[in-house]
């Protein structure tokens, strides 16, 4: 089974919603490279803050090819989510073939106790508009 080009989990009670675009205009399938686009949504449904402290994704494409990207953040950013807030941000994946797919965590930390646990990026579709593989 594939993954759709949408994806949504809940971890303790925060909710990563993730959907992907090609990007034509920034993409060269002539040379072997596409570029996809990615947003994120991150909602607090829990009772207490949470902050995001890093990123983990494993980027697969479709000659089965890993690649996994930690650091810090996202887009430079650390959101505090209070209970009801959500944090959204864009950004890009460059992948060598025209599908593929991503999946991974974020790292979150409740200040109040300083527990922290991984908050699940289901897996999500890399791929050109209505292809199919």
């Amino acid at each position: 089974m594939g993954a759709a080009k949408r994806s949504e989990a809940v971890t303790a009670g925060v909710r990563v919603e993730a959907q992907c675009q090609l990007v034509p205009e920034r993409s060269d399938p002539e040379n072997g490279k596409w570029l996809f686009a990615y947003r994120v949504r991150i909602s607090n449904e829990g009772e207490a803050p949470v902050q995001l402290l890093s990123r983990h994704w494993i980027i697969i494409d479709a000659r089965g090819r890993v690649e996994e990207v930690r650091g810090p953040g996202v887009v430079g950013k650390q959101p505090l989510l209070r209970p009801g807030e959500a944090f959204e941000y864009t950004s890009s994946c460059p992948l060598r073939t025209s599908h593929g797919s991503m999946h991974g965590t974020y790292r979150m930390i409740r200040p109040h106790d300083a527990t922290t646990f991984d908050a699940e990026i289901a897996p999500f579709a890399l791929g050109e508009p209505d292809a199919v593989h």
